[in-house]
């Protein structure tokens, strides 16, 4: 884990998906639209009863970021019975929009919110395309597709 000049801590895919395992009581929370995980795909937790929370960051077309996002989180948090010492894993497409969500949880009062580096297609590679250089998909971790 390593830490990004903005105090949230970081962690590759592979490093989060064995934190997950180890840790039962961190979250994964997919920050994408509901377009990205219909089409693209959401990541699976198979060692979990619940899987990731889905919880949309910003919203399809427009993008604007959801006002009510750490209301919407917390009370998801609640419904789980999360403690609030929990860590929060974020994931996005490549890990802009996760990291954002990880810093407005934590000037919320989460300590413990990490952005999941690369996201869950990574960056682009040499033909333009994502998911397979880095990411969540790249790296063979569990996923689906609707």
């Amino acid at each position: 884990m390593t830490q990004s000049d903005s105090s949230v801590d970081e962690m590759n895919v592979d490093e989060a998906y064995r934190f997950l395992q180890d840790n039962p009581a961190a979250q994964l929370v997919d920050v994408r639209t509901r377009a990205e995980w219909t089409f693209v795909g959401a990541p699976l937790l198979p060692f979990r009863e619940d899987g990731a929370i889905m919880l949309e960051w910003q919203s399809y077309p427009d993008m604007r970021i959801d006002a009510d996002f750490v209301a919407r989180l917390d009370a998801e948090l609640a419904r789980r019975r999360v403690g609030a010492d929990a860590a929060l894993l974020f994931l996005c497409r490549s890990g802009a929009r996760s990291h954002a969500a990880a810093l407005a949880m934590k000037a919320a009062g989460r300590a413990r919110c990490v952005n999941v580096r690369d996201g869950f297609e990574g960056p682009l590679d040499a033909e333009g395309r994502r998911g397979r250089v880095a990411g969540w998909r790249a790296a063979g971790l569990p996923w689906r597709q609707s």
